[in-house]
């Protein structure tokens, strides 16, 4: 009996052992792995044709979701390693709050061979509370309620090349939107007390079109010397099992102009219009967010139709004795949202400024983290993210 028990001693003391062993070598390789990706990242030890990917975490806070984690990725490369192609970016980017929310957002920017195709497209899943202001210019300071609902957006464009810079091809958007309550702001266990917009109860859409692309981009995530212009038609139809029948053209057009060789002058106007029928809450042009008049709310203004403008003066990089790889931005916009055209009018006209830092994150591809502060008359805005804005 005792030899059985020196046996079974010795064994797991060695199992122990070798565990303790096992768990330092991993602790090791771990350490190793993270000491190696954070040297590719400040040093950018790849080589420009390699493909790279680079994974942060981001924690936020904000008054509806109260804080927020979420991870972000960026992964970027050119087909087949042949650096005459263009840059292909895909970004990721989830996050969870305290509230049990969530949400999945992605967009890609693909080009194939030789840039033959151009896969071009975003998706957007989430569990989150929109702030609901109204419809139109005619809205509260505040919002009048938080919409609860769980939405899925998925917008795709799938295009072939004509001649050199010209893509024509499909062009899909599916929403849905499940679930959907109307809270008040102040005591969510409340009912508001106004009439719901059209689709409050919730639908389920399906876009079908075509769409026309000139893009002499090289660099999506930041260019230098371009222009880009996107029309894109729509057609919403319970054809194809669209809940709603309505139409909707957007228009996009970018112009990036060299300075020098750090400067970049780079302006955008966008368009998007709506006609032919209902169109639901959810599905109607909406202001502000991340890419557009940053420093409003998504949404804080929204009807049928919407024209906007920005500009923005980047430094990239600023000329700094001790870094090459420190930049600025300087940038403003423009715009309205409406009903009808004769309601376009100066006095409605809403404007936004800001400023921005950026670090160059890759220097072989020429890819930058971006920082902006933006403010608005009616709020202010704080975004974190790869590649500029527009």
């Amino acid at each position: 009996m005792k030899k059985t028990y020196a046996i079974l001693l010795f064994i797991a003391f060695t199992f122990h052992t070798n565990a303790i062993a096992q768990d330092e070598k991993t602790d090791k390789a771990t350490f190793q792995f993270l000491k190696d990706y954070v040297n590719r990242i400040i040093n950018d030890t790849i080589s420009k044709e390699k493909s790279q990917f680079f994974l942060y975490p981001v924690v936020g806070y904000r008054p509806e979701t109260g804080v927020e984690f979420g991870v972000t990725s960026l992964y970027v490369y050119y087909a087949k390693e042949d650096t005459s192609n263009r840059l292909s970016e895909i970004n990721a980017y989830g996050f969870f709050t305290l509230k049990s929310q969530f949400g999945l957002r992605a967009d890609h920017a693909i080009y194939s061979h030789k840039d033959k195709w151009f896969f071009l497209g975003d998706l957007n899943f989430e569990k989150f509370p929109i702030k609901y202001y109204g419809i139109g210019n005619d809205v509260p300071e505040d919002n009048i309620a938080l919409v609860d609902a769980m939405q899925i957006k998925i917008r795709e464009r799938v295009l072939r090349r004509l001649s050199k810079d010209f893509y024509i091809g499909l062009e899909t958007d599916f929403v849905s939107l499940r679930n959907v309550k109307f809270e008040d702001p102040d005591d969510n266990s409340q009912t508001v007390d106004f009439s719901l917009p059209f689709g409050a109860e919730g639908t389920t859409n399906f876009g079908l079109g075509a769409g026309l692309v000139y893009d002499e981009r090289r660099n999506v995530l930041n260019e230098r010397n371009a222009f880009f212009s996107e029309v894109a038609y729509l057609n919403y139809n319970t054809f194809w099992e669209s809940e709603v029948e309505y139409n909707s053209i957007i228009s996009d057009t970018r112009f990036f102009k060299s300075v020098n060789k750090r400067n970049v002058l780079a302006m955008q106007l966008f368009g998007e219009f709506n006609f032919g029928g209902q169109v639901p809450f959810n599905q109607l042009s909406q202001m502000g967010g991340q890419y557009m008049m940053r420093g409003y709310f998504r949404g804080r203004f929204r009807d049928e139709n919407q024209i906007a403008a920005q500009v923005e003066y980047r430094f990239l990089p600023l000329d700094l004795s001790f870094s090459n790889r420190l930049g600025a931005t300087v940038f403003a916009g423009a715009g309205d949202v409406f009903s009808e055209w004769d309601e376009l009018q100066v006095k409605d006209i809403k404007w936004s400024a800001g400023v921005g830092a950026r670090f160059l994150l890759f220097q072989q591809k020429d890819v930058y983290l971006r920082v902006d502060y933006a403010i608005t008359p009616d709020e202010n805005g704080f975004y974190i993210g790869v590649g500029e804005a527009f």
